[in-house]
This record gives structure tokens, C-alpha cells and sequence, in this order.
């Protein structure tokens, strides 16, 4: 037996020992990436570019928008403060990056004759990160990008000569009807053939229509459509050395380029940023569940390393990455929404509406009324005061917005999933201790409490664009309005007390004997 161990243990030294290092194995290579532009596209970019100097090329699918072509969307990209130490660094390093004008909603992705030459002599590494995030996205456009898109790039995979890994991004909850996840692909109810048979069929209000049905126990078309993109691309992948990842919540960088950066309002950050500007007070979730975020950057670190480990081994099974934190480094809602309220009041936005408060409760009914009395009310009473004044009203159609942003989470927020991830576990194991610190995707390292912190300095200096030097400001008007909001916090209560006094001769005798009792024991201190 404890030969047997032995031996085991030598040849998985000799599998490390003949494995390259992360980044050589870049070197020389040529990447692919759909998806460029989003918020992973993006740390992943800029990590390729920075850790990995010798990847020869990175060509970006970018599709034209709002009169801008690819050239100029990639010029901007890249003026993102994420790339600011490549810039400083290595600034030429990022002419390797090229742009390929496309659209994965079209077919063979719009991408001319020439550069689907280009791609299909040169490409070794190809990561398919496009999608629509959206939860309440038509079912018919979520199967166009989600599912078509895919099936699309994986055509032009499948033509690549010298590809060795194509890395797709699922999400943890494509499964999330089922309690315990593990790193499989499940078989949805309905085939992908199919949905996409139905979609391509008939016309838009029909496939409404039929949404609801089709996905069955899935709360959204974005869950529901990653689900069939896996099964398909298990059923059709033939001999492509595909691996699948799938993260759970993705937020804020962990480590690296920048602490805490975020550039979006998708999922809870919209929410915490509203709040954090006094705008959202209350939200149905059960704060004893597990809520299961996981750093962008680990997620783009696990994304490389993935494609490494099958571009060098080259198993003949697919493999499947759950990337998430609920079984090894859990957090509950009750602790991430306390600590981004203690966090929003010490490094608070300026021009706050109000005082960033708030609580979460399971209960529908509770939750309705904080909706109306802390959200809705505020919002009639500020719009009428606009409205008068001859300003544009505006609160109302924010709140509008917020509502429907958080309904879209409370079905996350309000049940908990295990996501097994014992692939993921194995893989650190691969790495040499050089890569484990350059690549990091193991999230026991997480100080929940120093991430959070960074977090909600990322939704301030990034998404609202402002310095610590406005700090001092913010923090003054903070303080001002946390007396405001504990003096009508009194006000209020006494108010209440004195409208049920005068009603209700138990409780007005019993308010007299208070005060008669308090005015008798003040008189026994010897001071009075």
C-alpha cells in the first residue's frame, strides 16, 4: 500500500516536472478572445498581457457600436485605468493586441473571409467569454447569443490548425434547479437542437409567450440558455480540447491589476451603489444563506491556467471548473451586506441622498412594506417637490429601475447551492509555487472583510469616478446626516407612541407611570 502511494506520488512529480510553466506556455502563442470588451474580458486582457510577455498576439472580437468601428472601441479599452501599469511598464506590449470586427449574434460571426483566415493559421488558445449577462433578456436573443454564438465560434474552433485549448465561460447556476452542483454537465429538460429549432421558427411574441415553459424550474433565459450552450457543446465538441468554467457572483479584482476594480452596475454592485447613495433601504433575502461571490481576477487566473493545463495534458474527457466560494471560504448575506454598510459609511460617495441604511429580511410581506414606506413614498414626496419647483422628476423612474434589478436577484438570494470543486482543488496542485502566487485562484486565501473594504473603494473611485480627496467632504456630510437620521428616527417613534397613547387608555396610564417613575428615581440622584 504505502508502495502504491509512493509511486503515485512519483509519477504525478514527474507529470509537474515535465509540465511547462504557465506563462512559458503562452509564449510564442496566438489568443482569440470573444467577450474582450466586458468585465472579464477585460482583467483577462490585461493579464495575458502582463504576466504571460510572451504571448505573441491577442486578437479581440469586437463588434461595431454607436458609430464607433473595432479600431477605435479597442483604443478605448485599452485607456482603461486597469492597463495603467502595463502602460507604464511594458507600453509597446500593447500593440500585440488586434482587433477583429464581428458579431456573435451573426453568422460565422460577421467575421470577413480574410481574418477567419488569419484566425483559423494562427490561433492557439481561444477564450469564449461573450454573452448576455442579462437575466431578463427575450428568450430569443439570449438563444442567439448564448447559444448560436457559440455554436458558431466552435465551427470556426473546429477549422483552427493549431489550436490546443478553446476555454468556455459557463456560469455556476446554469444548474441552479438542482441543490448540488457538481463539475458535470446535466442534461436540460429540452434538447439545445430543439429551443434553437423553436426560436429560429417562430416569431418573437410567440417564443414570449412559450418562455416560461420552456425554461421550467430555471428563474431566468440567461441560466436557462448556459445550461443548453454546455450540453451542446458536449454533444458536438468531437475531438476540441474544450474545458468549461464556470463562476458563481462575479465581483470586484481581489489582488491584481487593482484592488477592488469594477466597471459595471451588473448584479449586487448596482445594488450596493444605490445604496451606498441612500437610494435603497430594504431587499427579500434570506441573510442566513450563503452568498457566493468570487473575485474577477481569481476567476480570469483559474480561465489561463485551465487552458495551460489541457493545452499540456490534453485529456480525452471534458473537463468542467466550478469556480466559487460557498465550501471553502463562505460568507452569509447577513455578513457582506453589514460590512458594505460599515464600509459605505467610512469611505461614503459624495452628494449622498441619504443616509446608507438598510436591512434584508425573508419575508415577502415585510419587504413590500419597507418597498412602499422607505423606497416609493420618499421617491413620491422628492419628484412632487421637483415637479413644483419646475425640475425634471426622476427618483421615481430610479426606483423603478432598482426594483427590478433586485427582483432579478432574489431568487439567488434567497436559496444557497453547493458547487463541488474538486477539479479546481486538483489543479492548484499542478502548479509550481511560482504559479500559485502568479495565477492565485484559490479562495481560501479571501479576507472577506479587507475584500469587501476595497470593493466598495473600487465602486466609488470607478464606477462614480471619484478620488480620496473628496474623503474629508464626504465624511462630514456622512456625519451630519447620521444625526438627522437618528433624530427622525426619535421623532418618528415618539410620534408613533403618541398616536397609540391617545387611543388606548392601558398604554396612556402606563406612559404616565413611566414618567412619573423616571422623575422619581432622577430625584433620589444626589446631584438633583
Amino acid at each position: 500500500m504505502v508502495n502504491g502511494i509512493r509511486r503515485m506520488s512519483a509519477l504525478k512529480n514527474n507529470e509537474m516536472t515535465n509540465l511547462s510553466s504557465v506563462s512559458d506556455f503562452y509564449s510564442g502563442k496566438t489568443v482569440f478572445i470573444t467577450g474582450g470588451t466586458g468585465f472579464m474580458g477585460k482583467v483577462l486582457l490585461e493579464k495575458l498581457l502582463r504576466a504571460c510577455p510572451g504571448v505573441s498576439k491577442i486578437y479581440l472580437l469586437i463588434r461595431p457600436k454607436r458609430g464607433q468601428e473595432a479600431q477605435e472601441r479597442l483604443q478605448q479599452l485599452l485607456c482603461s485605468p486597469l492597463f495603467d501599469k502595463l502602460r507604464k511598464e511594458r507600453p509597446t506590449d500593447l500593440h500585440k493586441v488586434l482587433p477583429i470586427g464581428g458579431d456573435i449574434t451573426q453568422p460565422e460571426l460577421a467575421i470577413s473571409a480574410s481574418d477567419q483566415a488569419l484566425l483559423i493559421r494562427s490561433v492557439n488558445i481561444v477564450f469564449h467569454s461573450a454573452a448576455t449577462v442579462k437575466f431578463d433578456e427575450k428568450l430569443k436573443l439570449s438563444v442567439t447569443i448564448n447559444m448560436l454564438g457559440t455554436q458558431r465560434l466552435v465551427e470556426l474552433c473546429k477549422r483552427m490548425d493549431q489550436l490546443e485549448a478553446l476555454v468556455h465561460v459557463s456560469t455556476a447556476y446554469a444548474n441552479c434547479d438542482r441543490y448540488e452542483v457538481k463539475e458535470t454537465v446535466y442534461p436540460p429538460s429540452i434538447g439545445p437542437d430543439q429551443v434553437t429549432s423553436l426560436v429560429e421558427t417562430l416569431n418573437e411574441d410567440l417564443v414570449d409567450s412559450l418562455t416560461t415553459k420552456l425554461i421550467g424550474n430555471r428563474p431566468n433565459t440567461y441560466t436557462f440558455t448556459k445550461a443548453l450552450a454546455e450540453c451542446w457543446l458536449k454533444e458536438n465538441r468531437e475531438n476540441l480540447p474544450l474545458v468549461i468554467v464556470r463562476p458563481s457572483i462575479v465581483l470586484s479584482s481581489i489582488f491584481e491589476p487593482l484592488q477592488g476594480w469594477v466597471d459595471n452596475w451588473n448584479g449586487p454592485t448596482g445594488i450596493i451603489a444605490a445604496a451606498g447613495k441612500g437610494l435603497f433601504r430594504s431587499m427579500l433575502c434570506d441573510s442566513n444563506k450563503k452568498a457566493d461571490i468570487v473575485p474577477v481576477d481569481m476567476v480570469i487566473n483559474l480561465m489561463i491556467v485551465s487552458a495551460w493545463r489541457v493545452g499540456t495534458t490534453k485529456p480525452k474527457d471534458l473537463i468542467i471548473y466550478n469556480c466559487s466560494t460557498g465550501l471553502r471560504k463562505p460568507i452569509t448575506w447577513k455578513n457582506f451586506v453589514n460590512s458594505c454598510f460599515k464600509y459605505m459609511r467610512k469611505h461614503p460617495i459624495s452628494e449622498v441622498s441619504w443616509y446608507p441604511d438598510g436591512t434584508v429580511t425573508a419575508s415577502k410581506t415585510i419587504n413590500l412594506i419597507n418597498r412602499y414606506l422607505l423606497h416609493w413614498l420618499p421617491a413620491y414626496i422628492i419628484d412632487s417637490f421637483v415637479w413644483i419647483s419646475g425640475g425634471k422628476p426622476m427618483m421615481l423612474r430610479v426606483q423603478d429601475k432598482l426594483t427590478k434589478a433586485s427582483g432579478c436577484l432574489e431568487y439567488f438570494t434567497m436559496q444557497e447551492w453547493q458547487f463541488d470543486d474538486e477539479n479546481v482543488r486538483n489543479l492548484v496542485t499542478t502548479l509550481d509555487e511560482s504559479d500559485k502566487k502568479m495565477f492565485c485562484f484559490d479562495v481560501a486565501k479571501i479576507n472577506w472583510d479587507n475584500y469587501i473594504e476595497n470593493y466598495i473603494l473600487g465602486i466609488r473611485r470607478f464606477i462614480f469616478k471619484e478620488d480620496n480627496a473628496s474623503l474629508p467632504k464626504a465624511r462630514q456630510q456622512i456625519s451630519r446626516l447620521y444625526w438627522v437620521y437618528r433624530i427622525l428616527q426619535v421623532i418618528s417613534v415618539l410620534c408613533m407612541w403618541h398616536f397609540l397613547t391617545l387611543r388606548n387608555a392601558p398604554l396612556r396610564n402606563l406612559w404616565r407611570s413611566a414618567l412619573q417613575l423616571l422623575v422619581h428615581l432622577a430625584r433620589m440622584l444626589p446631584f438633583v
